[in-house]
């Protein structure tokens, strides 16, 4: 019988609509792709290269797996409350270079109820730009856009470099939880 191990994560809400949004801003090079839905495998092999090596990919083991992000993308894309306005992709130009994606988030939601953010991640080698605080504040600008009120998402608790940007920009903990995943054998 497979072990398992237990992962602290916190639900997070905002209210939005309080208190201004400051603007979404990018470091140059770096420019916004509003959602198409020609873009779903772009978001899932972004989504795939923030989370591959992270703690969430063992917490969510679709994660882990560029396939597992692509039906986990494809499902977003298909629910009812998918939120186009909220769902944004970051790439990077760097003067003769392809462009690179290198940021991704989603969003569901409707009208006067709650949002939920599903997934936000930065690949590793553009972190520490502010990318993660631009892709949070332009997809929280999409809610509002959509008359969203308030705002959800769920963080793994040892995250705490996104932990401390949610609080940054108005999100409250209201909720702690744990979520069983199991232990692969090649760790025990």
């Amino acid at each position: 019988m497979a072990e398992t191990q237990f992962f602290k994560r916190y639900r997070m809400e905002i209210p939005l609509g309080e208190f201004p949004l400051p603007q979404a801003v990018l470091p140059e090079g770096y420019f916004w792709r509003e959602w198409h839905i020609s873009d779903l495998e772009r978001h899932a092999a972004t989504k795939f290269r923030s989370f591959r090596d992270e703690l969430d990919a063992e917490v969510f083991s679709c994660l882990g797996e560029y396939y597992g992000c692509l039906r986990l993308m494809s499902d977003i894309a298909r629910q009812e409350r998918f939120l186009a306005h909220a769902t944004w992709l970051i790439s990077y130009a760097c003067q003769d270079e392809f462009p690179q994606d290198c940021g991704t988030i989603q969003g569901i939601g409707a009208a006067g109820e709650s949002g939920a953010i599903q997934n936000i991640g930065v690949v590793p080698e553009h972190r520490g730009l502010g990318l993660g605080r631009a892709l949070m504040l332009k997809s929280l600008e999409g809610f509002l856009q959509a008359g969203v009120k308030r705002v959800v998402l769920e963080v793994t608790a040892s995250n705490l470099i996104a932990v401390e940007l949610y609080r940054q920009l108005g999100f409250r903990i209201t909720r702690t939880m744990y979520r069983t995943a199991p232990i692969e054998e090649s760790r025990l």
